[in-house]
């Protein structure tokens, strides 16, 4: 019923930062800083992603540099320990690369992204190559539709559908992607229903109803919160 949501190659970044197996520390950290980054992809060959190198497999180096850990220490973190001593990316980067298609929905994106506590993906082709890198603040853009446009999918792809005969007596207003409907619905058992579909248009912050039936006049159904 609603419309094509949006994916990631709509909101990705294109021009992407990128290191070789062989680039140093220093190249990291300085690319890094140059790009305002905190992970980088790790390419090979004409840009296949085969790790992803972020500020997490850097720091080991400096929390252990003046240290000398005990047996329990080295045990337990014997993986930090060996990036502590590690000069290049490929043997700084994690891999395999966690990464999302460029026709993953944002949803998908964000699910990968919260499992995996990272703030970016690369966007890999099916053969692994680079296309981009999504990021947090990428998956948020969809927040940013203008109320307008909401109020108009609203309208068209779930009041229309649900509410057939209704339509012209519901009220559909947005204010900052927060959706309001007012109004008379002959089946009020529906609204459960609009509000589970509302709240799946992209840019809903959340939604609100008031709407009744017009046999029980006065008795108004709230739902939403």
């Amino acid at each position: 019923m609603l419309g094509n949501p949006h994916i990631v190659s709509d909101v990705m970044t294109h021009t992407v930062a990128a290191v070789g197996r062989r680039a140093t520390f220093v190249e990291i950290v300085r690319l890094m800083q140059d790009w305002k980054v905190s992970a980088l992809p790790v390419l090979e060959g004409e840009g296949r992603v085969v790790g992803v190198v972020s500020e997490a497999d850097l720091l080991p180096k400096e929390e252990f540099r003046d240290s000398d850990p005990d047996r329990y220490t080295q045990l337990r973190r014997l993986s930090d320990l060996a990036k502590a001593g590690a000069v290049t990316a490929e043997e700084l980067m994690t891999s395999p690369a966690l990464t999302t298609r460029p026709d993953a929905t944002l949803a998908q994106a964000a699910r990968t992204m919260a499992r995996a506590k990272v703030k970016r993906l690369p966007v890999v082709n099916e053969l692994g190559m680079l296309e981009g890198i999504v990021s947090r603040a990428d998956l948020l853009k969809v927040f940013l539709r203008e109320d307008a446009e909401i109020t108009e999918e609203v309208r068209r792809e779930v009041v229309a559908h649900l509410f057939p005969m209704s339509s012209a007596a519901i009220r559909v207003e947005v204010h900052d992607g927060v959706v309001n409907l007012a109004g008379r619905v002959r089946d009020t058992s529906l609204i459960p229903v609009a509000a589970r579909l509302i709240r799946a248009v992209e840019g809903v912050v959340d939604v609100d109803f008031a709407l009744e039936s017009p046999i029980a006049a006065g008795e108004s159904a709230a739902w939403g919160r």
